[in-house]
């Protein structure tokens, strides 16, 4: 049945894709306005999650996670093999793709417009929710629907951190896999595609949020 993998990865990519939003641009706002000392291997710890095999971010997160972690030994939560570990791996590796997006987007703002808002007595948090985050919309837009595409077909760490357990932690990725491995053809079939549809549906709304989009490139 599709139904329970699919509202399960529905309910995971959801909360992931607030987490991402949130964290993702907090981290470009501090990157790009902070810019901290080693913002490069910081930017690039950021981003290793798009470059590595699944398994080792999953096994990364099995570290943190895990009985010997810090996450036990600190604060005395246990996760794996949860529906919460589930969306810390999708939240994971679909995080990069949002802090590069919206890093892009808030360095593209023209400082002369916020440096304006200031003068006319606007606070730093006004002109942020007023001038910076609307003018960086586009780019915003496109990374949270990138980095909530990428959470939703999120396979490897998800399998390593929460398991594959039916109607608990199974996403439709890992159905699909369930359904290759018993030979139920029909079924992956229609997995695949609505997968192939939502990832397909994302990219084009990506592609006509982009700024070239409005002009010439319209259809």
């Amino acid at each position: 049945m599709i139904g329970p993998p699919f509202w399960l990865s529905v309910k995971v990519t959801a909360i992931a894709a607030i987490l991402i939003f949130t964290i993702g641009t907090a981290l470009a706002l501090w990157l790009v306005r902070r810019r901290p000392r080693g913002r490069m291997v910081i930017e690039t710890l950021i981003m290793l999650p798009l470059v590595l095999p699944p398994s080792v971010v999953g096994y990364y997160l099995l570290i943190v996670l895990g009985q010997q972690g810090p996450i036990v030994k600190w604060f005395g939560i246990r996760t794996l093999f949860s529906p919460t570990a589930a969306v810390i791996a999708a939240t994971v590796v679909g995080l990069p793709l949002m802090v590069q997006a919206a890093r892009a987007a808030i360095a593209a703002v023209d400082p002369a417009l916020e440096q304006a808002a200031r003068t006319l007595g606007c606070k730093e948090t006004m002109v942020l929710w007023r001038v910076t985050l609307p003018l960086a919309k586009r780019g915003l837009l496109a990374g949270i629907v990138l980095g909530a595409t990428r959470a939703l077909g999120e396979f490897g760490a998800t399998l390593m951190v929460a398991g594959n357990i039916p109607g608990r932690t199974q996403t439709l990725p890992l159905a699909i896999y369930d359904a290759v491995q018993t030979n139920q053809h029909d079924l992956t079939t229609q997995m695949v595609l609505l997968m192939t549809g939502l990832g397909f549906f994302s990219l084009w709304a990506v592609r006509r949020w982009e700024p070239t989009s409005r002009g010439r490139d319209r259809s």
